[in-house]
C-alpha cells in the first residue's frame, strides 16, 4: 500500500494486460482466446479464479471471496463486435490514445478492473466482499449476464462500459423488433407498387420514423438490417428489417409497445395486398437509481476525491445492466472511454483514463 493507506495500481502491468486483450480478437460468440488468456493472468497472481459455463464452448470467468457476503461486483464483457478490418483490429498507440477494436468497449474497462482487484486486493488486510466477473455474449445475446445472474446475486454492480468516467445510474429501456412485409412473388416487368413488399416496408418504416419523432422524440431508433428474399429478376415475396429502439425508462414502453402493434394493423388494412408482422424479440425496461442511495454517495465521494466532477450522464443504448436490473441488481455504469468511439472504425480510449478507473475502481474496492 501507498503511504496514504490507498492501493497501488501498476501502470505498466495495466498497459501490457489491456494491449494484450485488445489483440486478442474476441467477437461475441468466440471469446475462448481471451477468457483463457484473463484467466492464466489471473491465477498467475494467486487469484481464486473459476469458470463458470455458458455453453459448450465458452465461459464467464468469476473471481468470488470465499466466505464473504458479496456486497458488490465489478463486472466487464470481454467480447467485442466483428471486427471492421480483420487486417487491422489490434493495439496501437498514438499520444496516449489507445487505438483498436474494443478498446472503449470495453477492454479497457476490463482491465482497469482487473489491475483494481489485484492492488485492492493486495493492500487488503482480510477478503473483500466484491467480486469480479468477466462475461461473454454481451454484444449479443447477453448469455453471459444471464448465466452470472442465474447463479449468483448480489445487491450493487459497477460495470465497466464506457461513460468517460462519469456515472451512469439512468438506464435506456430496449426493444429489438423485426419487421416482415410478405407478398406475392412475380416476375420483375410485372412489379405492382401497392403490392410490392420491398415498397410497402419502407413505407412502413417511414411511418415508423415518423411516429417516433411526432409522439415519442425520445426514442432512438435505429434500423440495423435489411434484407428480402428476392433470387434474380422478381419482385421478392419477403422482405424483413430489423430495429434497435433506445427509449429513456420514464417513457411507457407498454403504451409504446400497443402502439407499435396498433401501427401494424393499420398498415394491413390500408394495403390488403401484403402482410404486415411485427415482432418482439427482446424487452427490456430501463430504470433510474436515486443519487440519495448511502451506495451511490460513497461513489461521489470517491470520484470527487480524484478531482472529478459529480455528473451523472443517461446511459442511452443497451448493456448487461438491463439484464441485471431485472435479476434484481442495482447496476451504476461507470468506465473509461466515450460511447460515441464504441463500434467504430477509429475505436480509442485514453491510457490515462484507464488508469484512472483502475484508481477509481479500487478505491471503491477498498471502501467496503
Amino acid at each position: 500500500m501507498s503511504s496514504s493507506g490507498r492501493p497501488v495500481i501498476q501502470p505498466a502491468r495495466l498497459r501490457r494486460l489491456l494491449e494484450r486483450l485488445v489483440n486478442i480478437y474476441s467477437p461475441s460468440g468466440k471469446e475462448e482466446d481471451a477468457i483463457d488468456f484473463v484467466y492464466s493472468f489471473l491465477k498467475r497472481y494467486d487469484v481464486p479464479v473459476v469458470r463458470q459455463p455458458v455453453d459448450d464452448h465458452r465461459s464467464n470467468l468469476l473471481v468470488l471471496p470465499p466466505d464473504a457476503d458479496i456486497q458488490l461486483a465489478l463486472i466487464g464483457h470481454v467480447d467485442t463486435i466483428s471486427a471492421y478490418d480483420l487486417e487491422d483490429f489490434g493495439c496501437d498507440e498514438e499520444n496516449g490514445e489507445l487505438f483498436g477494436l474494443g478498446t472503449a468497449d470495453m477492454k479497457g474497462g476490463c482491465a482497469a478492473m482487473i489491475e483494481a482487484y489485484l492492488a485492492a486486493s493486495a493492500a487488503a488486510s482480510s477478503p473483500i466482499p466484491a467480486a469480479l466477473a468477466l462475461v461473454v455474449g454481451e454484444e449479443e445475446e447477453g448469455d453471459g449476464a444471464r448465466r452470472l445472474v442465474r447463479d449468483y446475486h448480489f445487491p450493487w454492480a459497477i460495470i465497466g462500459e464506457p461513460t468517460d468516467l462519469k456515472v451512469s445510474l439512468v438506464h435506456y429501456g430496449y426493444l429489438e423488433m423485426q419487421l416482415v412485409i410478405r407478398g406475392k412473388r412475380m416476375h420483375a416487368s410485372m412489379a405492382n407498387r401497392s403490392a410490392h413488399p420491398a415498397e410497402s416496408l419502407l413505407h412502413f418504416l417511414l411511418r415508423l420514423l415518423r411516429y417516433w419523432e411526432e409522439r415519442w422524440p425520445e426514442v432512438i431508433p435505429n434500423i440495423r438490417d435489411l434484407s428480402s428474399s428476392s433470387a434474380g429478376f422478381v419482385v421478392p415475396d419477403y422482405c424483413e428489417a430489423w430495429l434497435d429502439v433506445h427509449l429513456p425508462p420514464a417513457l411507457p414502453m407498454g403504451e409504446i409497445i400497443m402502439e407499435l402493434e396498433q401501427l401494424t394493423d393499420s398498415i394491413r388494412e390500408d394495403n390488403p395486398h401484403v402482410i404486415p408482422s411485427l415482432r418482439f424479440t427482446e424487452i427490456h425496461s430501463g430504470y433510474d437509481i436515486p443519487e440519495r442511495s448511502p451506495f451511490v454517495q460513497k461513489i461521489r465521494h470517491i470520484l470527487e476525491s480524484h478531482e472529478l466532477p459529480w455528473s451523472p450522464v443517461p446511459f442511452r443504448s443497451h448493456s448487461d445492466a438491463n439484464t441485471l436490473w431485472t435479476a434484481g441488481v442495482k447496476p451504476i455504469l461507470l468506465g473509461p472511454g466515450q460511447l460515441e468511439k464504441a463500434h467504430s472504425p477509429e475505436e480509442s480510449v485514453s491510457f490515462d483514463q484507464v488508469v484512472a478507473a483502475a484508481e477509481i475502481y479500487a478505491d471503491i474496492l477498498i471502501s467496503l
